[in-house]
């Protein structure tokens, strides 16, 4: 394999992870999000952990797409 393909390999995939950035300012973003709503009103705390899971679940998601993306630039 040329050393050009390698570079350009290794180049998208560094590009790839800044999803992974995107994501972890999204969990904060949320999270965030869930202290500010339970110190105003308390006793919404399970419906809004439910809807706190969900968005941590599908922001993950996310991540772990652009993490894989990235290792199948590196590793093919």
């Amino acid at each position: 394999m040329s050393s050009l393909v390698i570079a350009a390999k290794t180049i998208g995939a560094g590009l790839a992870t800044i999803g992974l950035a995107g994501a972890g300012v999204g969990i904060g973003v949320l999270f965030a999000g869930l202290v500010i709503a339970l110190a105003r009103n308390p006793s919404l705390k399970k419906d809004l952990m439910a809807a706190t899971i969900l968005g941590f679940a599908l922001t993950e998601a996310i991540a772990l797409f652009a993490l894989m993306m990235a290792f199948l630039l590196l590793f093919t």
